[in-house]
């Protein structure tokens, strides 16, 4: 009863904050809705009705011929030709809010890429004339994707190896210590320099990298809060009375160690997306023709005079932090033990 008034009183703590209660709704369904960006943005349509048949392209691929075409090859919606025929009368043809993908290349702009916004472009083009509106959803999905894994990794990662650290102590404690000193002096961005010129690129790569160092900092908070937390006199008497040292640690240490972890979750987040951006900025991130923010940011300082890239980039990942900030510092006031 005790644990439920707290949760409640930390719900309440939350909502009160209205910056942060709001950036989290709003943070949600901007999420959300990219996980749905093939809906909203792609070159194909996502429904087709032909000659009293109903067609679904972009859960299937349909030959040319399907439509009265002249090739067994996966149908081009984009083709002058092909689009007269899904246009005649009786037929019905739906393409998303923005029929561009985030790897389609208009090649009938009539004018120099980068190309400024227009009406077929709302944010126009990158250096290669792909939409640069689509490259920033798919782009902002992949973040947050990236985000919360590398996140959700590096939680768990640091949350056991603080746990074992703070609860044994001694030598264990000891041990374990100078090993994240010896690891916390490897060079990170040498490392990922060695393995992106022997491995070919790839978010998995990325993640498993920086998952190898994004543990250690929480590990201390938690190394600390179990340090703390082992001398109470419940935890002896549990130990007096024969619990084992594992159900020790998940079920009376860890919910009372979960304040620095859960207060910091936003902000490690923020940290992973801006991670992410910094090393495709670089050339040390994802493959070239992966959607990425900062894949833009580059195109942009190398076409300085195409300030639809830079400045539509800079508002969507400039803003994605914020929110996750915000959020961070509701939460963070809402678990203050000083205004439970």
């Amino acid at each position: 009863m005790q644990k439920q008034s707290l949760s409640r009183r930390r719900r309440q703590n939350f909502k009160k904050n209205r910056r942060g209660f709001y950036s989290l709704i709003l943070f949600s369904l901007l999420f959300v809705l990219s996980l749905f960006a093939e809906v909203f943005s792609n070159d194909k349509p996502f429904l087709i009705h032909y000659e009293g048949q109903w067609y679904f392209p972009l859960f299937k691929s349909y030959p040319e011929t399907a439509f009265g075409g002249d090739f067994e090859t996966e149908a081009d919606y984009r083709d002058p030709y092909l689009l007269e025929k899904l246009n005649a009368p009786g037929n019905k043809v739906f393409f998303p809010l923005n029929p561009h993908s985030s790897t389609s290349i208009n090649l009938d702009l009539g004018e120099a890429m980068p190309a400024p916004p227009s009406e077929t472009h709302l944010l126009g083009t990158d250096d290669r004339g792909r939409d640069v509106l689509a490259r920033l959803i798919y782009g902002f999905r992949l973040s947050v994707l990236f985000g919360f894994a590398l996140t959700l990794i590096g939680t768990l990662s640091g949350i056991i190896a603080g746990a074992v650290q703070g609860y044994f102590g001694g030598r264990t404690d000891l041990i374990f210590q100078r090993f994240i000193e010896i690891w916390s002096a490897m060079p990170e961005l040498y490392l990922l320099i060695i393995f992106a010129s022997i491995f070919k690129p790839s978010v998995l790569l990325l993640l498993i990298l920086l998952s190898l160092f994004g543990w250690m900092g929480l590990a201390d908070y938690v190394r600390a809060e179990f340090l703390k937390g082992r001398t109470l006199d419940y935890v002896k008497a549990a130990k007096a009375l024969g619990v084992s040292n594992l159900t020790i640690m998940r079920r009376h240490l860890l919910p009372n160690s979960m304040t620095p972890v859960i207060t910091f979750l936003p902000f490690r987040m923020s940290g992973a997306i801006l991670a992410l951006t910094s090393l495709d900025f670089l050339g040390l991130g994802v493959p070239p023709d992966t959607p990425s923010l900062g894949e833009l940011l580059a195109q942009g300082k190398a076409n300085i005079e195409a300030w639809w890239l830079s400045l539509s980039t800079f508002i969507v990942l400039v803003g994605t932090l914020i929110l996750l900030i915000f959020i961070g510092e509701a939460l963070r006031e809402a678990f203050d033990p000083r205004k439970q």
